[in-house]
């Protein structure tokens, strides 16, 4: 471990399983020695509404929230969600971001419209920026409640943790009849990810 720590900053949309996959990203840091903190805060409606996780890693941590401009890494489940909460991420951070659209109820019903150029706004952020499509990697698996996990394996590229440690962090999180489709989730997130993308550097 070495006195490595980090800010990881997850932002979603209600019902895509972004607490789920920040239980299970504490989970594998458990495993693996480090002390970690995390606060949750839920959306006002059980889907749609916005949820994010601040999730605190290191050889001792004292208080689950991050600052705005000091995430190490942001993982947004939703393009706007990214945009929403891209003030968290510090400069340098890494940004992991599903190219997938959720229309608020707002742009459902025509009162508003879908940003444009989000992705090019998300690059003026960082330029460590990765777009993924997870949902089309957890249809090709005919399971879209995977999405979660791809964008876990995803983002571990960024986290000091052995491919391993997730795997047994989803033992040890999810029932067991599904920890299969959820591990190959998480595989078909790393390679969607480029190999030797880089570590975090502070």
């Amino acid at each position: 471990m070495s006195g490595v720590r980090g800010d990881v900053f997850l932002a979603g949309v209600g019902g895509q399983g972004t607490l789920l996959a920040s239980e299970v990203l504490c989970e594998a840091f458990l495993l693996s020695g480090y002390d970690v903190k995390k606060s949750e805060v839920h959306g006002m409606a059980q889907r749609g509404g916005a949820v994010t996780t601040h999730l605190r890693f290191g050889p001792k941590v004292f208080s689950p929230l991050i600052e705005p401009g000091k995430a190490d890494l942001l993982v947004a489940f939703e393009k706007i969600e990214a945009l929403r909460f891209a003030h968290y991420l510090r400069t340098g951070g890494v940004m992991v971001v599903n190219a997938q659209e959720i229309f608020p109820p707002s742009v459902a019903t025509g009162q508003e419209r879908y940003p444009e150029g989000v992705a090019e706004r998300l690059r003026a952020v960082t330029d460590r920026l990765f777009l993924v499509d997870a949902l089309a990697a957890a249809l090709a698996m005919r399971e879209v409640r995977a999405v979660n996990m791809v964008m876990v394996g995803a983002a571990s590229h960024f986290l000091p943790l052995p491919e391993s440690a997730y795997e047994e962090a989803l033992e040890n999180r999810l029932p067991a009849g599904i920890v299969a489709v959820n591990t190959r989730a998480f595989r078909a997130g790393r390679a969607l990810i480029p190999p030797g993308a880089g570590a975090l550097a502070r």
